[in-house]
């Protein structure tokens, strides 16, 4: 297994992230503990989830299920690097969601109880809160940080000017602030190389980027198509807008013999931004097939090929559109 730091911290994080979104809903519980025990035998030790993960069972299933796994001992807690996040509505109340202190103190003592362990690792801001004032915010994570319940703080979902507000905010606290940021970012999906990248490379986020397949559509949909799998009626739709990109894409994986999902994370691997692509496995035959882009050595060549079919908006701003 390959490592890096953490952003600008000195916490040492596999160049796989474990995302457990499917741990509950699509995976069992078993399926789930097996995986985790993989991916630990294979060097994984950045763990990934969400105190919502699981609601379509109930809501902190995700972090039940981690908890389980956690309280079996064998030292599994001390060697994983584990993240989970805050913002999304845990319950009915007008104060069971968002950012405020509040609502922080709450769902951070929940999501521990929930996971059977005394700290968090990584805890990310799972989406930016505008109404909310980022003394508050910043006042809130201190405290935690204090009490020893987080060690780091991390944001998901935010644009660059909000981390740019987050970490002028913490400055002016001396506060740590931010350490990552994690986002929606793939071959296909490339925005985010306008702001947030050149952010998070200004103020030393690493990057974790979400969805590294695009859901399905980057790890050879059309090949399985034509074998007869059935796709979502979202994934047909994309196929349909992008079907002249996926066929010259999976051509040049078939030219190279690579799978194009291993193609799709190892061109994440390659970006210098990106921290750890999280990985959602439902099964563990996705998970052994997600360690072989570790092993996937991308030519400068090939990288030209790949931005040629798949296209980001022109590099950082505002030189991708003016001058």
């Amino acid at each position: 297994m390959q490592y890096t730091n953490l952003g600008r911290t000195g916490l040492k994080v596999s160049r796989l992230c474990l995302g457990t979104m499917n741990f509950g809903p699509l995976a069992t519980e078993a399926e789930s503990f097996a995986i985790m025990d993989r991916a630990l035998e294979a060097g994984v030790n950045f763990f990934d989830t969400a105190n919502r993960y699981g609601a379509q069972v109930r809501v902190g299933y995700t972090e039940e299920i981690i908890g389980k796994w956690l309280a079996q001992g064998g030292g599994r807690r001390d060697k994983i690097v584990l993240a989970t996040k805050v913002y999304g509505a845990m319950g009915d109340g007008v104060n069971d969601r968002g950012l405020t202190a509040y609502h922080i103190r709450k769902a951070c003592e929940d999501s521990l109880r929930r996971m059977q362990t005394d700290h968090i690792d990584l805890y990310q801001m799972h989406h930016v809160e505008r109404s909310t004032p980022w003394e508050e915010i910043w006042q809130a994570m201190e405290q935690l940080v204090r009490q020893g319940k987080v060690l780091y703080v991390g944001s998901s979902n935010f644009a660059g000017l909000h981390i740019a507000q987050a970490q002028f905010a913490a400055e002016k606290r001396h506060f740590l602030g931010l350490v990552s940021e994690q986002s929606l970012y793939n071959l296909n999906a490339r925005m985010i190389e306008l702001e947030v990248i050149p952010a998070c490379a200004s103020f030393g986020l690493g990057l974790i980027p979400w969805s590294p397949l695009a859901g399905g559509l980057l790890g050879g949909v059309l090949k399985k198509a034509a074998e007869g799998r059935r796709s979502s009626e979202r994934i047909q739709q994309e196929i349909e807008t992008h079907r002249a990109q996926l066929e010259t894409y999976e051509n040049l994986c078939a030219e190279i013999g690579q799978d194009p999902a291993d193609v799709a994370l190892a061109w994440l691997l390659h970006q210098p931004a990106v921290t750890a692509p999280i990985i959602g496995p439902r099964t563990m035959a996705q998970f052994e097939g997600n360690l072989r882009a570790l092993d996937v050595t991308l030519s400068p060549e090939l990288l030209a090929r790949l931005d040629e079919i798949w296209p980001g908006p022109g590099g950082a701003a505002p030189e991708a559109y003016a001058w």
